[in-house]
């Protein structure tokens, strides 16, 4: 059985810009947000999968998309030091809980800044790794050392896909969606000579983060209107079904920001 963390979001709603989706003229609807969350939690949980709650906290709007709180491997969560100021205090919260719930918590070195889940991405045993926007490529090298893993870091070079989770997506071990003009020339020459089957993302659908999707088996959870990639992962046999998260694209997130899987 999986297991998901999730925060709900109660305080959710845009109190600031640190990233091109997020303007404080274009606020989100909290009922409607709180609805399009639960109706993604209750779709995962019918896969099979446990979900696991943060405490939501006052004053902190993205505590919400949990894939950045920290990257979880085995027993051991790599916490995230983020570097916009805003998100910094996410951090403590998160780390009590994995205490709470016996985790050995971690840290990559000073200075580096690095986002969790939303930057390192396992597809197999390889470790992908997402820099330059939001994690620095020094701190991904670290991470490796740490977890003694094969690291693979990839340059984002558009402001709108910033973090790695946005662009590209593991669905099992050398089969993943991307999204090919986020990376810079070298890094999709690595996605494509290392991963197999790579499903490229057309340009509209990517923006309407398609590949920040979640993989549950053969289930793929999606932001709703993604009709060519849905083709695509049906032909090869997986169920993709697409949800209503908008409210939270506002904020520069969808399905996969809101989740980060604890396996």
């Amino acid at each position: 059985m999986s297991r998901v963390l999730m925060c709900p979001p109660d305080y959710y709603g845009i109190e600031y810009e640190i990233n091109a989706w997020m303007s404080r003229s274009r606020q989100s609807d909290r009922a409607r947000a709180i609805e399009q969350w639960q109706t993604l939690r209750q779709l995962i949980e019918k896969t099979g999968a446990q979900v696991e709650l943060l405490e939501p906290v006052p004053g902190l709007p993205d505590y919400v998309f949990t894939a950045n709180a920290a990257l979880v491997y085995g027993r051991r969560a790599i916490m995230a030091r983020f570097r916009p100021q805003q998100r910094q205090p996410e951090t403590p919260h998160a780390a009590a809980w994995f205490r709470d719930h016996g985790y050995s918590v971690e840290t990559i070195p000073e200075p580096y800044c690095f986002e969790g889940a939303g930057d390192a991405l396992f597809c197999g045993e390889t470790l992908f790794a997402g820099y330059r926007i939001r994690s620095d490529a020094r701190g991904q090298q670290e991470l490796g050392r740490m977890l003694d893993c094969e690291v693979l870091p990839l340059e984002l070079v558009d402001p709108y896909f910033y973090h790695l989770d946005t662009c590209f997506c593991p669905l099992g071990p050398g089969q993943a969606l991307y999204y090919p003009p986020a990376f810079d020339d070298y890094g999709r020459r690595v996605l494509q000579a290392r991963i197999d089957d790579l499903i490229a993302v057309c340009d509209d659908e990517a923006r309407q983060f398609a590949c920040n999707a979640v993989a549950l088996g053969h289930t793929v959870l999606t932001h709703a209107g993604c009709t060519h990639l849905h083709e695509a992962l049906r032909q090869r046999g997986f169920t993709p079904i697409g949800i209503p998260l908008d409210e939270f694209i506002k904020a520069g997130g969808s399905a996969k920001c809101l989740t980060l899987m604890l396996d």
